[in-house]
């Protein structure tokens, strides 16, 4: 892949002048979050001002509020999944024009130049400013960035996406983090026809990896702790689904499957779950648990079997993946909600109470 981002590196060129948009923050770190506003730089030459639709409700939104993953950056807005509509372009803008539909995902900068960014993997940006993330960074301005629980957004336009007009702008908002999440780890390792896959975890990440790796042609099975989600996992695509709380699995299903993506931040025992895989099968994880793993070396000498990660998706897998879902009819399963219940939805989302995604309706901010 070669990389899509070509603008002008600076953004000093400004027309008009900031703004303040409404938005929901959380003040202080764990604290529920509440209306306020918050600034919006001028249009730089290259930026654009998006008026947000939607915003998913992520997981890692919850533990960067709670500093989970470190110290945060406050007031935090978060929101990593964006969909809207182009309101506003800079003079130097050439690749959207107003009214175009476009979504945003978990990053809106990098440094351009390293080896990642040229080959499209700007999320692995090693250059000296690193990747800079929706929220909870600090952009080339030097001012934090505030995310998507927002009614506006100023971007590069170079790190926006384009969402085709097949797709809802509300399902298609946890595209830009739960679908590129799954979607990367299935087409580098190559699910698709005759590949058994196994997704462990039915949440917002897992039945986007069920969805896609089935539109891929792959065999897919549901692992998950027990069978409460069995029909949901079965009319998503899964063509089997097992819960691990039975230990009968795992040697019921040793050695079966070519890869396996685990989408949960529980602490499992990877060990086990390689057991599992063929030889010179992949476990990939992209849940992030608060601890470390730990793994016994035989269960990856055995077999020759790989343990792996993945992080998102640069901007033209990105890309590719929200084409890929409007070619094959994939939405994220959401629950649209109304601001005033960001807080409610996140409690539920702690207690695995949502089937799948909560998105925010940005016209009740």
């Amino acid at each position: 892949m070669t990389n899509t981002t070509t603008t002008d590196t600076t953004n000093t060129t400004g027309t008009g002048r900031p703004r303040s948009v409404s938005a929901y923050a959380a003040l202080t770190p764990k604290a529920p979050l509440e209306k306020t506003t918050i600034p919006r730089r001028a249009l730089g030459e290259h930026d654009i001002l998006i008026d947000v639709r939607f915003s998913g409700i992520c997981h890692s939104d919850i533990h960067q509020v709670g500093e989970d993953w470190g110290d945060g950056i406050f007031p935090m807005v978060p929101g990593h999944e964006i969909a809207g509509v182009v309101a506003e372009v800079g003079p130097g803008v050439t690749r959207w024009a107003a009214g175009d539909r476009v979504g945003v995902g978990c990053f809106v900068d990098s440094c351009r130049e390293c080896d990642n960014c040229l080959a499209g993997l700007q999320q692995y940006c090693t250059g000296s400013s690193g990747t800079v993330f929706t929220y909870n960074g600090v952009g080339r301005d030097g001012e934090p960035t505030y995310g998507g629980y927002s009614t506006q957004l100023v971007v590069d336009e170079g790190y926006a996406l384009r969402i085709p007009d097949a797709l809802p702008l509300d399902v298609a908002a946890p595209l830009l983090c739960a679908g590129i999440t799954l979607y990367s780890p299935l087409t580098h390792w190559g699910a698709g026809p005759g590949k058994k896959v196994a997704i462990v975890g039915l949440g917002g990440l897992g039945h986007m990896g069920v969805k896609i790796a089935h539109a891929k042609g792959a065999e897919v099975t549901v692992l998950s702790q027990s069978l409460r989600k069995r029909e949901d996992g079965l009319r998503l695509g899964a063509d089997d689904y097992r819960a691990t709380s039975d230990p009968a699995i795992f040697s019921e299903l040793a050695g079966t499957f070519d890869l396996i993506v685990n989408t949960v931040s529980a602490d499992l025992d990877l060990s086990a779950y390689l057991g599992l895989l063929r030889t010179g099968g992949t476990l990939v994880q992209v849940g992030a648990p608060e601890k470390p793993v730990t793994v016994n070396a035989h269960a990856l000498l055995v077999g020759r079997k790989s343990l792996s990660g993945s992080m998102i998706g640069g901007l033209p897998e990105t890309q590719e993946m929200l084409d890929f879902c409007a070619e094959h009819g994939i939405g994220a399963e959401i629950e649209l909600i109304s601001a005033d219940q960001i807080n409610a939805a996140y409690a539920r989302v702690l207690a695995s109470d949502v089937r799948y995604r909560f998105v925010i309706d940005a016209s009740t901010i």
